[in-house]
């Protein structure tokens, strides 16, 4: 059977009455989006309580994505086995546990254990990122899978978009300035335990409700097919998922620096600063409302290419410019930023057929690069030295925030190239 014949007959074949799919899809979505970003508050948090450069700090970003490059081939398997719903189901409960791990983490003030708790989340995040994403894109028209697929990502901005708010409101209120000793550590420390409880508690519930539901399922070859050999043979898919890495890369980089950025370049406070990150992850989520109608008329590659563009430019113009201007710029990113994920994935898996499984795998494996990027701006950023806590940057250190955008404004230059050229699908002999 030709990669195109079994689109088309995962397309045909796939259930007529998906709004309940989609619905669960969309909550699921929207929770993974929330506990992505709600850690973003967490590296100027700990940054404080243990001292920690800026590289240091953003060992955070790396424990959560390193996740991705660990488990995603591994989810490939469990998909196969228990299937899309099933493995969503048990993708929620290991986030939940990651979150019960974030509790003892607070209370004996260790950043090992705390990144070790991110990484339990993130590897939950990873089971349903590979059980989900193609689910969205066969629950239907193959043409229509990037629209898809950017309306159920909406549902993630939108959480993504409330958690920076939220987390700053009941993490950061009660953080110190220049925290000293083991008992003001230990009090800073403990504003995370019961949101983190309570997170848990509601993944729990959630998990429960998801493995009740009655939900239509696509054809499992899709998670099952082919050889790994034969992903190879497909450069649209391989471009892609260099294209997954960067643009993931470029987004958590330039979310998880906002905050610093923010208080670095202006007179904000840490908490103020949250604004402007749940800004930037809010353009994420109305962009992806408008992109879910724009691109059921407009080819995705060329969207993807005009939003990598725009992207490139907003960096360029934070590098040059200062001020509110510099912010507005790094914020504005976000819009941009909208349908990069589910278009480029959408695109890098069309016409593979039953190849479809193993390459969300691969793809979901690129997520890595929210652990790798990340550290890279945060080297560029520590080149000056880093302030102590409480400590205003200086000219040097607020400079060298301005160059680190070198880093993301690579990225979204291969992006631009992905989405004019390199996601072009050729015929595999």
């Amino acid at each position: 059977m030709s990669a195109q014949t079994a689109t088309s007959k995962a397309g045909s074949n796939a259930p007529q009455n998906t709004g309940l799919a989609l619905a669960v899809l969309a909550s699921v979505f929207f929770i993974f989006g929330f506990v992505t970003a709600f850690k973003d508050p967490l590296v100027p948090h700990l940054k404080g309580i243990f001292s920690l450069s800026q590289w240091e700090a953003d060992l955070i970003q790396f424990a959560f994505f390193s996740a991705y490059f660990v488990i995603s081939i591994p989810s490939t398997i469990v998909v196969s086995k228990l299937g899309h719903q099933k493995s969503i189901v048990v993708g929620v409960l290991v986030m939940a546990v990651g979150a019960l791990l974030i509790i003892p983490a607070a209370g004996v003030l260790s950043y090992a254990l705390f990144l070790g708790a991110l990484w339990v989340i993130a590897a939950g995040i990873t089971l349903i990122q590979v059980a989900a994403n193609p689910f969205a894109t066969l629950l239907g028209a193959p043409e229509k899978a990037p629209a898809r697929l950017t309306l159920v990502q909406a549902f993630n901005s939108l959480g993504t978009t409330v958690a920076p708010i939220l987390g700053g409101l009941v993490i950061l209120t009660k953080a110190k300035e220049g925290v000293q000793t083991t008992a003001d550590k230990l009090a800073t420390a403990g504003t995370v335990k019961i949101p983190y409880l309570v997170l848990a508690i509601l993944l729990f519930v959630l998990a429960f409700v998801i493995s009740r539901l009655k939900m239509p399922q696509p054809e499992r070859d899709t998670a099952t097919g082919g050889s790994w050999g034969a992903v190879w043979k497909h450069p649209h898919l391989v471009f892609g998922i260099v294209a997954i890495f960067v643009y993931v890369g470029a987004e958590v980089t330039i979310g998880g620096h906002l905050i610093n950025y923010v208080t670095a370049i202006s007179t904000l406070t840490a908490q103020e600063a949250t604004r402007y990150a749940s800004m930037y992850w809010g353009g994420a989520m109305v962009g992806r409302f408008f992109g879910a109608a724009i691109l059921g008329r407009f080819s995705g590659g060329k969207v993807l290419g005009i939003c990598g563009t725009m992207s490139l430019l907003c960096c360029v113009t934070t590098m040059s410019t200062g001020g509110m201007v510099a912010v507005w710029a790094a914020v504005l990113v976000g819009l941009f930023n909208s349908i990069m994920f589910p278009t480029t994935f959408a695109l890098a898996v069309n016409k593979l057929g039953p190849l479809t499984g193993k390459a969300s795998g691969l793809l979901n494996m690129a997520i890595c690069g929210g652990a790798l990027i990340p550290l890279l701006q945060g080297l560029v950023i520590d080149s000056s030295g880093h302030p102590e806590t409480g400590v205003a940057f200086s000219p040097a250190q607020v400079s060298a925030f301005h160059l680190s955008f070198i880093v993301p404004a690579a990225c979204y230059l291969w992006i631009m190239f992905y989405g004019f050229r390199g996601s072009r699908v050729k015929e595999v002999a």
